[in-house]
């Protein structure tokens, strides 16, 4: 049996199995939940659904990735943390799928999770410096006694960490999420693409969990795929796009070289999330109340279909993950350049040519 199979397309595709299964489960109970999404009750400018659809994709998701994390990986101080940190996201996004939770608050409890792992050992020692050598993150450092045994907080490196992996969530739930299909297939694509990247390293065992909890995420999303793709049947909710964000940014993390390769996988979310923001933040509104602005409301207001702009943001994550795992640290900071003056022309166009 090949290393491919062994490390990637065998988790994927249980994971994949399992999310695709217990997702009908959850949307026949989500009535009963109270965790139906309708437009006639819930109005918002970006709302773009026109019927009733339940939220809470993040239960299939979490189930995927949690059973076949357990089935597939060795059950270490690293995965609990993960499965944890992601465990309080999907009990954050079931209550806020129901309450619509104060996004501050929301912002608080994110912090917590992604914590978790933190506090578990997953951190980052260096990134690549793009123009030359490494930045180093693993000092200052404090060194106490407990429980026996000496103990390490590397301060730059769980800052960066925890800040990481919260930005991320908010950019993938703010910029990747908007309508059918769009979050599950980019985020099946971005860890794809870790997973191959990963897998380059496979003469390495010590990279072999990272492969193959990228490609279980990967299945995860692709299993859910089907229930999300238009018409949609269920929202992946905050907890599922929160999920997406989380577990890729973990990935990257897990080693060094793949911080730079997501931002370039994902670099059109991540971009219209920033341009987003400062929008926002410059006229005078909260960063976190949503609104109409986004790139893909842009492309609706232009007269494109809904899975067309699906496509055009799969398409465009597919193309720079194949971009990505063949370029420097150097190339990839100018691809993001690139991809930012592009997606921000994009942007000031369409918003000066299709004006609410």
């Amino acid at each position: 049996m090949s290393i491919l199979t062994t490390l990637v397309i065998i988790p994927a595709f249980v994971s994949a199995c399992i999310t695709y299964f217990v997702t009908p489960l959850v949307i026949r109970l989500a009535g009963r939940l109270g965790i139906i999404d309708d437009p006639k009750k819930h109005t918002h400018p970006k709302v773009i659904h026109t019927y009733p659809v339940p939220r809470g994709g993040g239960i299939p998701l979490f189930t995927g990735i949690f059973i076949a994390s357990i089935v597939f990986l060795p059950i270490d101080k690293h995965l609990i943390g993960i499965l944890i940190g992601a465990f309080i996201l999907i009990v954050l996004g079931i209550i806020d799928d129901k309450l619509d939770i104060n996004p501050y608050k929301r912002l608080l409890i994110q912090f917590i999770a992604a914590g978790i792992p933190i506090a578990f050992g997953i951190g980052i020692s260096f990134l690549t410096n793009p123009f030359n050598g490494i930045i180093d993150l693993s000092y200052p450092r404090i060194t106490f006694e407990f429980l026996g045994e000496q103990r390490n907080i590397w301060i730059l490196s769980d800052i960066f960490a925890l800040f990481w992996l919260v930005t991320l969530m908010n950019f993938v739930n703010i910029g990747a999420s908007g309508l059918d299909g769009q979050l599950s297939g980019t985020t099946a694509i971005a860890a794809g693409s870790i997973a191959l990247l990963s897998l380059r390293f496979s003469a390495d065992i010590t990279q072999w969990p990272v492969t193959v909890l990228a490609a279980i995420t990967m299945g995860a999303y692709i299993g859910f795929l089907r229930w999300h793709m238009y018409p949609q049947k269920i929202m992946p909710g905050f907890g599922g796009s929160t999920l997406a964000g989380f577990m890729l940014g973990t990935l990257s993390i897990l080693s060094t070289t793949k911080v730079g390769t997501l931002m370039v996988v994902l670099a059109v979310p991540l971009i219209d999330t920033g341009f987003t923001v400062v929008r926002r933040t410059l006229t005078g509104k909260s960063p976190f109340w949503g609104d109409r602005g986004h790139l893909h409301h842009k492309l609706l207001d232009a007269g494109w279909s809904k899975q067309k702009v699906a496509f055009f943001y799969w398409g465009v994550t597919a193309s720079l993950g194949i971009l990505a795992l063949n370029l420097n640290a150097s190339f990839k900071f100018y691809t993001m350049i690139g991809v930012s003056v592009l997606i921000g022309g994009l942007l000031l166009w369409l918003t000066k040519k299709f004006k609410p």
